[in-house]
Parts: structure tokens; sequence; C-alpha cells
């Protein structure tokens, strides 16, 4: 076991969209993450509506499924990378790594048969983005609040062109679900990354309870989804009645 994280380690630091999920494993701060666009007041507070797009962002999009609240569907542990995203794929987040534990309850879901409903400014378009989910969690009570996007791409290099893209601006040009977040808030910034042919984009938003947690829960969750979708999407579910 010691050997395969060694070498998924060693995987990810060679792989540059996937460095950022290495240098978190390894304990580095690695990249900073990106603020969210906002008026500049004394607790700032993200736009009230989603960027533009062509699809009504501040509603599900006709293209998504989902429902609020949704449960892990039974399985045991499998190999994913050849089948379509889909939200039921992510429950609730737990993470454990060196003595740093963080956990979020998932609150919704939504799964998209093409990007366009998160394609603000055609930029996912541009790469080829094929299909994509949408999750929200919440976190300490509801003092923290994530919002992640995982979009598949056809190949390794489309989905690091679309990361490089959205370097410091994903906060407009890709259409988030942002009454998934806090209104107002201490902490609000975005990571965003490429891994293999996978794109993650993860937005948490915390008030004053919750900020002095929120940088280290946001590195974990970004870095740990990297994680999974570099060794195929295979995890462990447990069964449920």
């Amino acid at each position: 076991m010691l050997i395969g994280v060694v070498a998924v380690l060693a995987a990810l630091l060679l792989l540059g969209g996937g460095a950022f999920g290495a240098y978190a494993l390894l304990g580095s701060p690695g990249p900073a993450p990106t603020g969210i666009a906002q008026p500049t007041t004394s607790l700032p507070a993200p736009p009230s509506s989603a960027p533009p797009t062509s699809a009504p962002p501040s509603s599900e999009p006709p293209t998504a499924t989902g429902t609020p609240e949704p449960t892990d569907p039974p399985s045991t542990s499998t190999n994913r990378s050849d089948e379509p995203l889909a939200h039921s794929e992510f429950g609730d987040w737990n993470f454990s790594l060196k003595g740093e534990k963080y956990a979020a309850r998932k609150v919704g879901g939504w799964t998209y048969d093409s990007c366009d409903p998160l394609d603000a400014e055609g930029v996912l378009a541009d790469n080829d983005c094929e299909s994509a989910v949408q999750l929200a969690y919440t976190a300490y009570g509801g003092n923290l609040k994530a919002v992640q996007i995982i979009a598949s791409f056809p190949k390794t290099g489309d989905a690091k062109a679309t990361a490089n893209a959205l370097k410091n601006s994903a906060d407009t040009k890709v259409a988030w679900r942002r009454s998934s977040a806090h209104s107002r808030y201490a902490y609000g910034a975005i990571y965003t990354g490429s891994y293999l042919n996978y794109l993650v984009v993860t937005v948490v938003t915390a008030n004053r309870s919750a900020q002095p947690k929120a940088k280290k829960f946001h590195t974990a969750m970004q870095s740990d989804r990297g994680v999974y979708l570099f060794l195929g999407r295979q995890k462990e579910r447990v069964v449920t009645s």
C-alpha cells in the first residue's frame, strides 16, 4: 500500500494539472486559491446571481437532473473511469490524513449531459468539454459551504488547457450555483485544477465562525477529489439498506 501511495504522489507531481493534490498530500501549502469577485464592503458578499450563460444559471438547467440531500447508491469498490459522470457517484465527503480530519454533508447534486449550462464564456466548449456534475456541501453546522464542479474532457490536454484558461477567472467564466454558497462571508475562494482528463473547480465560502478552518478544508477537498479522479474514480462504497 505504501508503494502504491508513493507511486500516486510521484505521478501527481509529474502531472502539471495534478500537482495541486500532491502538494496538499505532502503537507506543502500549494498554490493560493483565487478570490471570488465581490463588491468592497466590510464583509464581502458574492454577486446575487451567476454570470450570464446560455442556460439560466440561477435555477437548475433543463439538462440537469438531481434531487436535494441524496444518499450514496448501494455499491462496493469499483472502477468508474469508463462510466459517465453522475452526481450520485459522490456522497457525503470525509477526509482524514496525518491527523487532519474534515467532513461535509452533501445537500445537492446535479448531473449535466453537456457542459453548456456551466459555460459562462465558452471556455469549456473551446476545449471540447463533454459532461459535468455539480455538487453542494455544508459543514460546521452550515457555517461553511462548498460547491464543486467536476467536468470530463476527451483528453488530458483538454482538461489542462481549460484549467489554465480559468486560472484567476473561474468565478466569472464558470456558472457555478451561487445559491448554494453564503450570500455574505468572511472567507470566499475558488480552487481550479486538472487531473488527467477531468477539471475540478471547488468554491468554498465560510462565515467568521468557520473562517479559521476554511482554507485547510478547501485545500483538502480539492486535492482529495483530484486523487480520487487520478485513481480511476475507484473508491470503496459502503452498502446501505
